[in-house]
């Protein structure tokens, strides 16, 4: 059981892996064709080169600490923790300009697997690697790495 676990979370954190690597290459590389590309994006406003790349500065940092927390199993709750804060705010972002008539509730299932999904994952990954940092065995337990 605990291994299914442990290999279903290292999944999930390896789709944020790779959710944020693709968006930050996206987004630096050719910000305009990623404005263009993603559901409705162009409806939250003009099209900003520098923001765009901005945020894809933003997703290749969140990347980069899920990467490292799969490989420093010491240091998952705080690299997960504060990659899953922001992810947490984007998502909460996406819910109150639904809840206050920015966009329809239309948007949820659609931003859902890009938005709130990665938020989800990085709240149950977090959760995860802090039980095991609480009872002491992150890092010497050989179902906490890899």
């Amino acid at each position: 059981m605990q291994q299914t676990l442990k290999m279903g979370i290292l999944v999930a954190v390896t789709f944020n892996i790779v959710l944020c690597a693709w968006l930050a290459a996206f987004m630096l590389y050719d910000p305009e064709a990623w404005y263009y590309f993603v559901p409705g994006v162009t409806d939250t406003g003009f099209f900003n080169q520098h923001f765009v790349r901005d945020i894809g500065i933003i997703q290749g940092f969140i990347g980069l600490a899920f990467l490292i927390g799969i490989f420093r199993p010491e240091r998952r709750v705080e690299l997960w923790g504060a990659a899953t804060l922001w992810l947490i705010a984007h998502a909460a972002f996406h819910l109150w300009e639904v809840a206050v008539g920015i966009c329809s509730p239309s948007v949820i299932p659609r931003d859902f697997p890009a938005v709130s999904l990665p938020a989800i994952i990085g709240i149950v990954a977090t959760f995860w690697a802090f039980s095991g940092k609480k009872t002491g065995v992150v890092g010497t337990d050989s179902r906490w790495a890899i």
